[in-house]
């Protein structure tokens, strides 16, 4: 029998954020033929950046 479960997908809020035009053409370029989309993209490198600050945190108050 398979593992698959289906998806739950969290709540959301939607936000204006402005980027710098080239910053955007980076993202597309970066994503481009892949199965992403720029909000996917901007979600996970906002995680990983609050990983990281999370990390960096944890470090200097050890």
């Amino acid at each position: 029998m398979s593992n698959f479960k289906i998806p739950i997908i969290p709540p959301t809020t939607q936000r204006t954020v402005r980027f710098p035009n080239d910053l955007i053409e980076e993202v597309e370029n970066a994503i481009r033929g892949k199965n992403s989309t720029f909000s996917a993209f901007v979600i996970e490198a906002t995680r990983n950046a609050i990983n990281e600050l999370k990390e960096e945190d944890a470090i200097v108050h050890k």
